[in-house]
């Protein structure tokens, strides 16, 4: 990480995706950015006017027509001096026109640098900060939404209700150690303040985590033996023909992914080869792949042919041994081709597992594998509060909570005031973790640089 406030270079990037397009962006910051706006288009633009210009090379020759916005600092996205040029979308138009402001003094801007220009100018915090990266890739309106509550602040305004929660309780307890000769009172108004904070943070950890579900989707994973009816299931699921069908075993080899949207929930589902002893080298290397796909499931589908009189029902702790999954990957029983018999679509529970009979070549029973997918997930029909969070931000959150767990245990059972104080403070350090005030180097530099160059 090597950004810092009161950067003494100016970057310059294309800000418009790659390709022909009607318009073209080149996006400029840092203190060289009005001297290259005066040597670039004859004279300074007005401030916050979107201004119709002449870009010029350096021997007089106009390179674009296009609008400018100049933008003084502080009040800018960055928070320093930044100029925009509007024009058209040709690579080779927009490369003269980077060209010609790299002359002029600029660098080439790292991957999410005038967004990290931001964070490091107070501009927004780092939840804000990521917010921004996860609107430009929201892959739903759902996502949308929550990646825009996030940038405007609402997840940031959350996390510092709960800093000031833990500080009100730091100070109730820390005049405990300065004062010794004071009782510490532990009745009923701190025991609500505890039940308030535990509240708010049960509550803003559900709001993120679905965020993130909305941020990251869900990936479920179709498994079982060969012609049990899997890539039937996939095509039904996805509505299209990813999958090839036919009637010899083992036609799939290779893992095949599609995504879709189910109610604003991403749902990435993965077709996997059948599970049997393979019969040549490429369907022995498609099981492994299977095999590889489950360990990243969030769900798993066993599809098996209802026809049978299987002893996959029977017996599915042998098939999740065997398939060695990860602890904690819930299994949904499918028994596929209800067609062929006399069994109607249905969903039931039996010894905490979950069968849902269905036919994948009419459809039948298919809404209800959808909706308990949805249900599996923790998903509802409407995204409500959720907030735009990433798998960090749910950690940090969980090592919050857990501190204030151990400081009221401590306090309770030993009535050490010191070590109380001391989880409170690892709980809001963990907080800031969320927010920027407390984060490494390496952990923006890992966070920027994910970003698309020219955000």
């Amino acid at each position: 990480m090597t950004g810092s406030p009161g950067q003494t270079d100016t970057i310059v990037a294309i800000a418009s995706p790659p390709g022909r397009g009607a318009v073209g962006i080149v996006r400029i910051s840092g203190p060289r950015t009005a001297a290259i706006a005066q040597a670039m288009l004859g004279a300074l633009p007005p401030s916050r006017l979107a201004t119709l210009t002449k870009i010029r090379d350096a021997d007089g020759t106009v390179l674009d027509l296009a609008l400018a916005l100049f933008f003084p600092e502080p009040k800018s996205f960055t928070g320093e001096t930044v100029l925009e040029l509007q024009g058209h979308g040709g690579p080779v138009v927009l490369d003269r026109v980077l060209a010609r402001v790299l002359a002029l003094g600029a660098r080439p801007a790292r991957p999410g640098e005038f967004t990290e220009r931001a964070f490091l100018n107070g501009k927004m915090d780092l939840a804000q900060a990521e917010a921004v990266a996860d609107l430009i890739d929201a892959g739903t309106a759902a996502a949308a939404r929550a990646a825009m509550r996030s940038l405007q602040g609402d997840f940031s305004v959350r996390i510092r209700g709960l800093l000031a929660q833990l500080t009100d309780l730091r100070v109730h307890v820390e005049a405990a150690i300065d004062f010794p000769e004071e009782d510490l009172d532990l009745g009923t108004g701190f025991g609500q303040r505890l039940k308030g904070l535990f509240a708010a943070f049960d509550s803003i950890t559900a709001a993120a985590r679905l965020g993130t579900l909305l941020r990251e989707g869900y990936t479920v994973v179709i498994v079982g033996k060969p012609n049990a009816g899997k890539s039937s299931l996939i095509n039904r699921l996805v509505e299209d023909e990813v999958a090839i069908v036919t009637e010899l075993p083992g036609t799939t080899r290779d893992v095949l992914r599609h995504s879709v949207n189910l109610d604003g929930l991403q749902i990435h589902f993965s077709d996997t080869a059948g599970l049997r002893i393979a019969t040549d080298i490429a369907e022995e290397e498609g099981i492994r792949r299977a095999k590889v796909e489950i360990q990243r499931a969030d769900h798993l589908l066993y599809v098996t042919d209802a026809t049978h009189d299987s002893a996959e029902r029977e017996d599915p702790i042998h098939i999740t041994e065997q398939l060695s999954l990860p602890q904690g990957i819930p299994v949904t029983w499918v028994m596929n081709k209800i067609d062929l018999t006399a069994r109607a679509a249905n969903k039931e529970e039996h010894e905490g597992r979950w069968y849902i009979h269905l036919s994948a070549q009419t459809g039948s029973g298919i809404d209800l594998l959808r909706s308990h997918l949805k249900s599996a997930a923790g998903y509802g029909d409407a995204e409500g509060g959720a907030l735009s969070a990433r798998r960090r931000h749910l950690d940090a959150l969980g090592r919050a909570a857990a501190a204030v767990r151990r400081a009221t245990a401590t306090l309770r059972d030993s009535r050490a005031v010191e070590l109380f104080a001391e989880e409170l403070r690892l709980a809001q350090n963990a907080l800031g973790e969320i927010t920027g005030e407390l984060s490494s180097d390496d952990l923006l530099g890992e966070i920027f640089g994910s970003f698309c160059i020219g955000k």
